[in-house]
């Protein structure tokens, strides 16, 4: 058997009773998470202008659109729906595969599950199996590499996820999972050119896939057949094209034994994930030594190369100018936790990004590509601070892991508390009803109510 006829059998022949607790109760948060991320963003002005010009293109009022009124067509509406939950960049991150597989897999799952009738035990298990697949195949790529390489996992992996999630909704048997997913690799694609110039296309990317992954499962579902070798192919193969370093024993490796939706962090900050222990190093320093920005000689932040290349090497990292370049910016959160006491939200706007402290505390961050940190990644995403004061004292603080990581979980009340903060502007007091219904064990299996 190919791995991928492997991963294809599992995700067939997974039943709720192969199901441990922790993972049914990690599935049901993992789908909250993703949910609250993505009606936080409901309203942000290139979401709303998008939704807008849609109106014009697709006049099927089949599914739903996460925290607004607009119903759109099946593949609409998954697309729509992941691009809004990765706009925040507060989406959930499979750290072993740099995968943010939550925006891809599960907008994919509830338009589908809609559109079909589906029950909460289908969603569930759709989406588990999209969790296990997306971690796996994003794993096999050689995360250092393939992101070296320029490729976007959460969308080149993801694909391969929402296909896999789709297929299980739609009862497919072996061989129609097979084709499904030979079918999302021949549409595997996304890449970081957006970082050059701080466009703000990335959110494109879980949206095509989690579309084309639907689209797959569709295309199967047809008799349309795919590539079973479409990751080992010699021509064409994705990974000869998409990786230096495939670890393809990832793929089938440890199926319904280790669970890889174990492994997923939950995002506290709007920013990229590879800036979150700078974050809370900052946070610490501030706190011990009640450091101000007026103190401050200038500030080292070590980390991994990925870290490094995404967060502190491109112009609009150095010299944020835009909302976008600021959320990959190492040097803009640590000059906002400095000066704010916080790196929320409210700190990622035009005005903060243009206001003089910030651009003066920032650009004295330096960000630095370290050894240790690199080895260490991806099983760790850490940094090391260093804060240089004008007395030249030295402040240090070594962070091997983010707040929300495995390593630093966040348990259901903190998960509930930040979906419920992102959702109260659109549902206002039923929020917390929502988040109730979403980790229900009830047996009514029906969707949670989020009309508008």
């Amino acid at each position: 058997m190919s791995s991928i006829r492997d991963l294809a059998a599992f995700v067939v022949k997974l039943k709720m009773e192969d199901v441990p607790e922790e993972v049914l109760s990690a599935t049901k948060m993992r789908i909250l998470d993703s949910f609250g991320a993505a009606v936080g963003g409901a309203d942000n002005p290139q979401v709303s202008n998008i939704i807008e010009i849609w109106k014009h293109i697709d006049k099927n009022p089949e599914c739903s659109i996460w925290g607004r009124s607009e119903k759109f067509s099946l593949p609409t509406a998954a697309y729509l729906n992941a691009m809004m939950g990765h706009t925040l960049e507060m989406d959930d991150v499979h750290t072993g595969s740099k995968t943010h597989i939550g925006t891809v897999v599960i907008p994919a799952v509830w338009a589908l599950a809609e559109y079909l009738g589906s029950s909460r035990e289908d969603v569930l298990l759709a989406t588990l199996s999209g969790y296990e697949v997306t971690s796996r195949i994003g794993m096999a790529f050689g995360v250092s590499s393939h992101r070296n390489l320029g490729w976007h996992s959460t969308a080149t992996a993801g694909t391969f996820g929402a296909a896999a999630a789709c297929g299980k909704l739609l009862g497919f048997n072996e061989e129609q999972m097979v084709f499904a997913l030979g079918l999302a690799g021949a549409q595997s694609c996304g890449h970081w050119a957006f970082l050059g110039d701080g466009a703000t296309c990335k959110v494109l990317n879980p949206a095509m896939s989690s579309r084309a992954g639907l689209e797959a499962a569709i295309l199967a579902k047809a008799g349309m057949t795919g590539p079973e070798h479409v990751l080992t192919a010699e021509d064409g193969g994705l990974f000869h094209l998409m990786t230096n370093a495939a670890v393809p024993e990832f793929v089938n490796k440890d199926l319904g034994k280790i669970w890889q939706i174990l492994y997923v962090d939950n995002k506290p900050y709007p920013s990229c994930r590879s800036t979150h222990c700078a974050i809370d190093g900052t946070f610490r320093l501030r706190e011990k030594y009640h450091l101000t920005a007026e103190q401050i000689d200038h500030i080292d932040v070590e980390t991994y190369l990925v870290g490094y290349k995404q967060c502190g090497l491109a112009a609009g990292s150095i010299s944020p100018k835009t909302i976008v370049n600021a959320k990959f910016s190492t040097p803009f959160v640590v000059a906002c936790t400095i000066l704010f006491g916080e790196c929320s939200l409210k700190q990622f706007s035009q005005e903060t990004v243009d206001d003089r402290d910030v651009q003066t505390l920032l650009s004295k961050v330096r960000v630095l590509p370290s050894d240790t940190f690199t080895a260490a990644y991806p099983e760790h995403w850490g940094c090391k601070i260093l804060i240089y004061d004008k007395n030249g004292e030295v402040y240090e603080e070594l962070v091997k892991d983010a707040s929300g990581s495995v390593a630093k979980p966040f348990d259901l009340r903190e998960v509930s508390r930040k979906a419920i903060s992102l959702m109260r502007p659109v549902y206002g007091e039923r929020s917390a009803e929502i988040v109730e219904d979403f980790m229900n064990d009830a047996l009514d299996l029906t969707l949670p109510d989020i009309s508008v």
